[in-house]
């Protein structure tokens, strides 16, 4: 039966030992990561892998529905996966969720931050200031504000890794996608600015950047 495996890119970034170098599939075991929009696409499909390679995983997104289909999706696996309805715009919520994957694993191991919107699709120039505001609220901001929260839970365990995802959109923005491409840019910078902060404290931030994807998101 195939099973998904970590992309070279988040193994390195998790500091995950290379299958080619003697590593093995379950070079996570024993850590916790918590995936945010881990219920489809990008990070339903990282949130599998991670479990596959041994992590307890918590996930989360806007809807219960999905959370919940995606959790029994994962657990029809074997894996070790929780969850809740979660809006990482809203500060609440964000607490909520983090004292949630806490509760319910013990720890914090990994954050990967992938929640992100794009509610505009059109000209730049078209897009208004409410449209940016909420487009940098949780493309950005969100995940800043996340990586504050799950810092001194990381440093509990003796450090941690996080993962910031940004965008091939961040290097060279798309036509029509200006806030998105944007934000995902001002998603490098974070990563640029938090990485040496962090180091020193045991916890190692770094970015990734898909191209574009078959995903319902990436559907327009």
């Amino acid at each position: 039966m195939w099973r998904p495996a970590l992309p070279g890119s988040l193994r390195a970034a998790l500091g995950a030992a290379p299958l080619s170098s003697g590593g093995t599939p379950r070079s996570l075991e024993g850590k916790v990561a918590l995936v945010t929009a881990g219920t489809d696409g990008i990070g339903l499909g990282v949130a599998e892998a991670l479990g596959v390679a041994g992590a307890r995983v918590f996930i989360s997104s806007r809807r219960a529905q999905n959370v919940q289909r995606a959790v029994e999706q994962l657990r029809g696996r074997g894996l070790q996966v929780g969850g809740v309805p979660c809006h990482v715009g809203r500060a609440e919520e964000r607490e909520r969720m983090v004292q949630a994957a806490l509760d319910t694993f013990g720890a914090i191991d990994i954050l990967v931050s992938n929640a992100a919107v794009n509610p505009h699709f059109g000209p730049a120039l078209e897009a208004d200031e409410s449209t940016w505001d909420k487009v940098f609220q949780v493309n950005v901001t969100a995940a800043a504000m996340l990586v504050r929260l799950v810092v001194p839970h990381m440093e509990k365990r003796g450090g941690g890794a996080i993962i910031l995802m940004s965008s091939i959109a961040g290097y060279q923005p798309m036509m029509g996608l200006a806030p998105y491409s944007v934000s995902k840019a001002a998603m490098l910078a974070l990563v640029a600015a938090l990485s040496p902060e962090l180091l020193p404290r045991g916890i190692r931030v770094n970015g990734v950047a898909p191209g574009l994807i078959r995903t319902r998101f990436s559907a327009a």
